[in-house]
């Protein structure tokens, strides 16, 4: 069995403005999300699953071929619209922002018959993190409610050039996933210390925390238990009358944990995470592309 991997792209087009100028951090102007997929399937996955908007399909099927992975890996195109909703559901008056990560994931349930890895299109996971998450799809092949996560230490996970959300992790003793608490604002400040800032003003966070930067790993049940969520999410007066609200991976996951329903293996990885969260982060990711290369974890071209 080969997992899947599902790319969260449908904000690319909103992001780039346009995908023919797709950042390009390699020599050759290689995205992250070539990097992305290069590790995937190294890794041992076999087949990509992008979740885009129709607005942009067109530039991104030129781009994103067979052809332009060398033909290594299998490619899936599906789409995340707002009024795609489940029977019985409308988009409310006023309602322009997209439902969420977990709504996208939902998008993918027709194509996708085997455990599969969810990642977000523009950020570096490193090779280590699709590894192990590999490994552990592969364990749990024919299972259900055996979901996973690639956790980070939060130091590897920082921006020098402002402040970023995370999602906290808190791991029982068997490894399992307790919760995940979404922390914003987080700094390194001028004395080392690194700090988080809520309501209550800030607070200290272990510079191994572990965080959740979005590489889940889920077995095919977790469609069948989003759109199950989803349509209650859809159902709450508070969350249609939000303009803003959204479904988010995180949420579906802490609300099957809390049903029973599933568990989720934090999977520790020491690798570096990098993306492009502020302009002035893209130098720095060019640099430690370059530095890969040079130490032989990647090719100098891709994929040829």
């Amino acid at each position: 069995m080969k997992p899947t991997l599902v790319v969260l792209a449908a904000g690319m087009g909103s992001r780039y403005g346009s995908l023919k100028q797709m950042d390009g951090v390699g020599p050759n102007g290689e995205a992250i999300i070539d990097y992305s997929i290069y590790d995937a399937v190294r890794a041992g996955f076999g087949k990509v699953v992008f979740i885009i908007r129709h607005s942009f399909e067109k530039a991104f099927r030129e781009i994103f071929t067979p052809e332009h992975f060398g033909g290594k890996v299998e490619i899936e195109f599906v789409f995340q619209e707002l009024e795609y909703l489940p029977d019985g559901f409308s988009v409310p008056e006023g309602r322009e922002k997209p439902w969420g990560t977990c709504h996208a994931v939902m998008m993918a349930a027709p194509v996708v018959s085997t455990p599969f890895a969810v990642i977000n299109s523009d950020d570096f996971y490193g090779r280590e993190g699709y590894t192990v998450l590999a490994d552990y799809l592969r364990s749990v092949d024919g299972q259900t409610g055996k979901y996973s996560m690639v956790g980070y230490n939060l130091h590897n996970t920082l921006s020098d050039y402002g402040t970023v959300s995370r999602g906290e992790c808190s791991v029982n003793a068997d490894g399992n996933l307790v919760s995940i608490v979404e922390r914003t604002a987080i700094q390194r400040m001028e004395d080392g210390r690194i700090m988080y800032k809520d309501g209550d003003g800030l607070h200290p966070l272990d510079e191994n925390t572990v965080v959740s930067m979005n590489l889940f790993g889920f077995t095919p049940d977790f469609f069948d238990e989003s759109e199950r969520l989803f349509k209650k999410f859809l159902s709450d007066p508070a969350n249609m009358a939000n303009p803003k609200a959204e479904f988010f991976i995180p949420l579906c996951v802490n609300q099957l944990i809390n049903e029973g329903k599933a568990s989720l293996k934090v999977l520790n990885s020491d690798a570096q995470w990098f993306g492009v969260t502020y302009k002035e982060d893209r130098p720095y990711v060019v640099s430690r592309i370059r530095q890969l290369i040079n130490a032989g974890i990647y090719p100098e071209h891709l994929w040829k």
